[in-house]
């Protein structure tokens, strides 16, 4: 399954709102540097799904606000 997200790194919040089904918008406070945002990004949407980590990936949009994540059905 793909899930969609549009991702702000840096903010004063952190926050997890699910658009539509497949489609969040997160807020991390982590800044986009270092692959740290990306990784808090990934335990955020595993949680929310409580499958481990592990099991999610970023498939595009390494460096983009906008990130497509592959998550096991």
């Amino acid at each position: 399954m793909y899930v969609k997200v549009r991702v702000i790194a840096g903010a004063k919040k952190e926050s997890v709102e699910e658009v539509s089904a497949g489609h969040f918008k997160i807020s991390v406070k982590e800044p986009a540097e270092r692959n740290l945002a990306n990784r808090r990004i990934v335990e955020l949407v595993t949680a929310h799904y409580k499958i481990p980590p592990k099991q999610a990936r970023i498939i595009s949009g390494h460096t983009s606000p906008s990130k497509i994540l592959s998550i096991p059905d």
